[in-house]
């Protein structure tokens, strides 16, 4: 029989950091709706029952967690808690993420501190704790969350745009180290999206129209599902030849 492509994650266990509202609550979603089950890396687990219902919702396994990715013994701990009570880990997604506006001369060493432990130091350790698991196993899907910041300047946001470009180049590196395991490691780098983080911004009139007039081929503002679509397919066997890869999720933005 001819083979055809499988975006099927039954049987498969996900872990989904930030995921309790915007991107990591539609990630979190996609991924049980095609078959896995989804644990929930949350700052609050107590206060983000939303998520856990919209998960159960598609009749898959749920596993909410304290996950503060700037915690590493809360990050190391929701990865051996994942594997021991779902059994394995296939599946992380690095969804957590911060990034302080300000000009580069008012930067604070705080605010840098902060964006570069979770963006960058968070994604780093949590992906280690999780090859420690998988790599045993043989298998792993790792999908870690660039940003177009990462590939085009953004005015007051040098220090997430580091981030996001190191996260890239991160994606590389691991993709090289762990590929003889099984692993494969991705990432996405999605323009603005309408998330509840982006609504204060988008909700100026003349600055929504600056950005869709800037994603140049499509002209409109993404959604939480056009991301979470590129991650089910990066964490599914269909992709199983793409590694170090960050596939840009931007309606044309970078292609001006």
């Amino acid at each position: 029989m001819e083979a055809v492509p499988s975006f099927d994650l039954e049987g498969r266990v996900a872990l989904v950091t930030g995921a309790a509202r915007g991107l990591g609550r539609s990630i979190a979603v996609a991924l049980a709706h095609a078959g896995a089950d989804v644990a929930l890396g949350l700052r609050s687990p107590k206060g983000d029952e939303d998520v856990v219902a919209a998960v159960q919702a598609q009749e898959r396994r749920c596993l909410p967690l304290a996950m503060d990715v700037a915690d590493l013994e809360q990050v190391r701990s929701a990865v051996q808690q994942t594997a021991a009570r779902l059994g394995r880990l296939d599946i992380l997604v690095n969804n957590a993420g911060v990034g302080a506006e300000n000009l580069a001369v008012d930067v604070t060493v705080e605010d840098f501190d902060h964006t570069v432990a979770v963006n960058l130091k968070g994604t780093f350790f949590a992906s280690q704790a999780a090859a420690r698991v998988m790599i045993p196993q043989g298998y792993g899907r790792i999908v870690n969350l660039s940003s177009q910041a990462g590939f085009v300047a953004l005015p007051t946001e040098s220090v997430y745009c580091m981030t996001k470009a190191g996260i890239a180049h991160l994606t590389k590196c691991l993709a090289l180290e762990w590929g003889s395991h099984g692993i494969t490691v991705n990432g996405v780098a999605p323009t603005f999206i309408r998330t509840p983080g982006t609504e204060a911004a988008l909700s100026d009139p003349a600055f929504e129209r600056d950005v869709t007039e800037r994603i140049a081929a499509l002209h409109r503002i993404g959604e939480p599902v056009d991301v979470a679509g590129a991650v089910v397919f990066l964490a599914s066997s269909a992709a199983s030849l793409i590694t170090g890869e960050t596939i840009l999720i931007d309606g044309g933005w970078t292609a001006r």
